[in-house]
């Protein structure tokens, strides 16, 4: 399998000598695997002229930035949603699938240190507040019929059996090392377990829609889990309604910010099953 990168093309708080907002393109690579060095993850960065913000100059860069990695990505993630057209526009021209994610998190960390460390060094530095990237996200969808499942289960696993992901048997799946989000191998990781006669049509339309993570919206009506993906949508998993269940969701919750936003999704034909149609590590981030 080849790599994936993830893609940030926006203004930054520094002013030219024209008074004009100076742009930015930061490429980097999506970690796959649990035992990825962190260090080893191609990084490229451009500032652009206001004058060439355009989907020409985006080609280029990102045609320089596949000659300096040796190889092109199989797709690009990008978080930014106001600038889908540009960013699918010079990905197409190149041959690259661009997808609209917020499975970025290495991307958001780099762009969260340059913003500390790197832009306030910069002549014509303006601090202030960070573009923004929200948008008014659609209502939670519902799951269609045929990929309902018949049993799930909020469980546990410590950190350190993340380790050997790589060597689980996993259909749909992926994984990025806990030392990203700066979690210890002694940390319990929370997530979900579905069993579904149907695991694998589950896990491959799961694997679709680039997840991003779970959350538990709790309400006084009753709770529901949701399923976050791509840039902007969302399903609904389940409706809490049972006590015990949303005790359950809300110390998952709680887990998952002990655990600085990881956790879990994973697919199985049944509880005795040692295969996973689908196991994807998560991480919740502020992308605001």
């Amino acid at each position: 399998m080849g790599s994936i990168w993830e893609l940030d093309f926006y203004s930054r708080p520094i002013l030219d000598e024209n008074q004009k907002k100076v742009w930015e393109v930061l490429v980097c690579e999506s970690p796959l695997d649990t035992r990825t060095k962190v260090d080893s993850l191609f990084r490229y960065a451009q500032y652009c002229p206001s004058t060439q913000v355009n989907s020409v100059w985006l080609r280029t860069a990102l045609q320089e930035a596949i000659d300096k990695a040796g190889e092109a990505p199989i797709k690009i993630r990008f978080f930014r949603r106001q600038m889908n057209n540009m960013i699918t526009k010079a990905c197409s021209d190149i041959g690259i699938p661009a997808q609209p994610s917020r499975r970025t998190l290495v991307l958001n960390q780099w762009l969260q240190q340059r913003m500390e460390q790197v832009y306030p060094q910069e002549p014509g530095y303006q601090g202030g507040v960070n573009p923004s990237v929200r948008l008014e996200a659609p209502l939670p969808q519902r799951l269609p019929d045929a990929l309902e499942w018949q049993q799930w289960g909020f469980v546990t696993l410590p950190g350190s059996e993340f380790a050997d992901m790589s060597e689980w048997e996993i259909d749909f799946g992926e994984g990025f090392p806990l030392e990203l989000a700066q979690v210890s191998p002694e940390t319990s990781i929370p997530g979900i377990l579905i069993f579904s006669p149907r695991a694998l049509p589950l896990a491959g339309w799961m694997s679709g829609l680039d997840l991003a993570w779970l959350r538990f919206d709790d309400s006084p009506q009753g709770g529901r889990l949701l399923l976050e993906t791509g840039a902007t949508e969302s399903w609904v998993l389940a409706n809490l309604k049972n006590p015990q269940i949303l005790a359950e969701a809300r110390k998952f919750e709680q887990a998952k910010q002990k655990a600085n936003g990881v956790h879990f999704i994973g697919v199985q034909s049944d509880p005795q099953s040692e295969s996973f149609a689908g196991f994807w590590l998560l991480c919740e981030i502020n992308l605001s």
